[in-house]
């Protein structure tokens, strides 16, 4: 997550999820795996100069531990939008961006907190189909063909990862993004699937920066790193 005020941010997220944060003495953080969930859900938030302008494409939805959001209001969200045909709460964090929060389930049902990332797109089942095949997931749509998702991926830290379609194109970087972790030594099975290298692995950067067939940018990680 790109952030103006990166350890503001970290103490809101890490409050809302039950994380712990950790301050990396440059500006950044990492919100450490909420104790319980998958090893793989790690927030990193990042100081950037520019502020939000637009929409947030990617954001986070969670599902509640309570019938309402107020825990998350006293920790310095607000109330985009009530429940109305839609069953869930849309509010903003600290420094705008827009998230889910829905009620709880039955008692079977996954534990509270992230349950899905969501991506908006122009086209979701493009999207949703392209990431199924990269992930090992598989990919589903809606009835009325609206959004797309992907479910049953190893390693996922989410339960679903959904692609919303939107009329606008994207026209800025993503204020939050996703990384992955490669099978093999490098991204050329990504970038022959479609993805695009934005930045080669080296120098400060033990990663490759690319970007997917919608332009939204991630990383990529050798293995074991």
């Amino acid at each position: 997550m790109d952030a103006v005020d990166a350890l503001s941010q970290a103490r809101f997220w890490a409050s809302v999820l039950g994380a712990s944060p950790v301050d990396r003495g440059d500006g950044s953080a990492r919100l450490a795996p909420v104790p319980g969930r998958s090893s793989g859900e790690v927030v990193w938030i990042d100081p950037v100069p520019e502020p939000r302008t637009v929409k947030t494409r990617v954001h986070l939805d969670l599902r509640l531990a309570e019938a309402g959001p107020a825990i998350i209001l006293r920790a310095g969200a607000t109330v985009v939008r009530e429940p109305g045909d839609n069953p869930w709460w849309v509010l903003a964090d600290p420094e705008g961006n827009e998230f889910c929060v829905f009620p709880p389930k039955s008692e079977d049902a996954p534990p509270p907190g992230v349950f899905e990332l969501v991506v908006e797109c122009r086209d979701a089942w493009a999207q949703a189909s392209w990431w199924a095949e990269i992930t090992g997931g598989n990919a589903k749509r809606s009835d009325e063909g609206a959004f797309a998702w992907v479910e049953e991926a190893a390693g996922f830290p989410w339960q679903y990862w959904v692609f919303a379609e939107v009329p606008e194109p994207k026209v800025v970087k993503n204020r939050m993004h996703w990384d992955v972790d490669l099978i093999g030594p490098g991204p050329e099975a990504l970038v022959a699937a479609g993805a695009v290298v934005l930045r080669e692995r080296g120098g400060d950067i033990r990663w490759w920066v690319l970007a997917d067939p919608e332009g939204n940018e991630f990383c990529a990680f050798p293995p074991g790193e």
